[in-house]
């Protein structure tokens, strides 16, 4: 009888983490739909189908570029970039920041590596700024929803962020501010893939076992990760586009003033979801009156906000380091959106 207690709590269990998944949202929409308004059954699906089929081929070629980077462990290259003068780890810091494969709980012990042994706060916080706005498998989603200029204007945005950010913490030290910005705390590694200090990358890396394991395990979780995300932005932004009114919208951040443009990134922070699901929402909002320019501030407000972002900041630093952070991301953000408005 024990068993079949056990046997029943482990099957609810995993129900339950399956149901917690975006997975269930994707196959319950449609029926919700249905049940409630089966007139729009179709067009709902239809969109949702549509879009996610012509984002296969970007999805492909992200999947790759993560796999190919992890297994040639192409972050030994990063931290090459906090070498040498300041002004020169803050460029080098915010223009790689981008490029870095991390997994979220990979930053952590990296940052806190660097800040270990002795890499200037000014560095790691455009290293920061950047890193959580693009990467290779973003971009490439990006520009699979919004189109190459605006991927590329995020990117840039990225870089940008990070350089106001680097100087605008260096100006501070120089004042005398952040003068012990780490918390007491150990840090552990989180077995995502080869280490950023050890090891060259190897191009070549199905010349190794190892890394040739490396790059079909992420080759799969990534292929998985990324379909069960866009999956779920698909279904959202087909609900999206077919029950809010396109007016709402033009209401709250259309237009091409500075208000909308604010109002987005205040928005974006606490409502971000991740890097694969922001795009096809936004051009969801886009395509109902939303700006240019208050597209890009919520996405880089929310990037900036994420939890993955946020935890390894307030992990490792005192909380004025922190609101400094978060304070830079939003000045940024909506600078971001002001540039991307005027280049419009």
């Amino acid at each position: 009888m024990t068993d079949i207690h056990r046997e029943i709590a482990v099957d609810r269990r995993q129900i339950g983490q399956w149901l917690a998944t975006p997975w269930s949202i994707v196959i319950a929409v449609p029926i919700l739909v249905f049940f409630l308004d089966r007139s729009n059954t179709v067009a709902v699906s239809e969109f949702a189908i549509k879009a996610f089929i012509g984002t296969l081929p970007y999805i492909l070629v992200a999947v790759l570029m993560i796999a190919w980077l992890k297994a040639a462990g192409a972050e030994a290259y990063i931290a090459g970039a906090f070498k040498g003068r300041e002004t020169r780890m803050i460029f080098f810091a915010a223009l790689l920041g981008g490029l870095a494969p991390f997994c979220s709980c990979e930053v952590i012990p990296f940052i806190a590596g660097l800040l270990a042994l002795g890499a200037p706060l000014s560095a790691v916080m455009a290293f920061w700024l950047s890193s959580p706005l693009v990467d290779p498998a973003t971009l490439i989603i990006t520009a699979s929803a919004l189109g190459w200029p605006f991927a590329l204007g995020k990117a840039l945005a990225a870089v940008m962020l990070g350089l106001f950010g680097g100087f605008s913490v260096k100006i501070l030290m120089s004042r005398g501010l952040f003068g012990a910005p780490l918390r007491q705390t150990s840090v552990t590694g989180c077995g995502c893939g080869p280490s950023p200090f050890t090891g060259k990358p190897l191009w070549s890396f199905w010349q190794d076992d190892a890394r040739r394991d490396v790059f079909r395990d992420q080759f799969v979780s990534n292929a998985l990760f990324l379909g069960k995300w866009l999956a779920f932005a698909y279904v959202l932004e087909a609900l999206l586009v077919t029950y809010v009114p396109a007016s709402l919208i033009v209401s709250a951040v259309g237009g091409d003033g500075f208000l909308p443009i604010a109002i987005a990134a205040v928005v974006g922070m606490p409502a971000y979801l991740n890097g694969y699901v922001a795009p096809p929402l936004l051009a969801g909002l886009i395509d109902q009156g939303m700006s240019p320019g208050a597209a890009m501030s919520f996405m880089v407000a929310g990037a900036v906000s994420s939890v993955p972002a946020m935890a390894a900041v307030w992990s490792l630093v005192k909380r004025g380091v922190f609101a400094t952070y978060l304070g830079l991301g939003l000045a940024g953000a909506v600078g971001s959106g002001i540039a991307f408005q005027l280049f419009q």
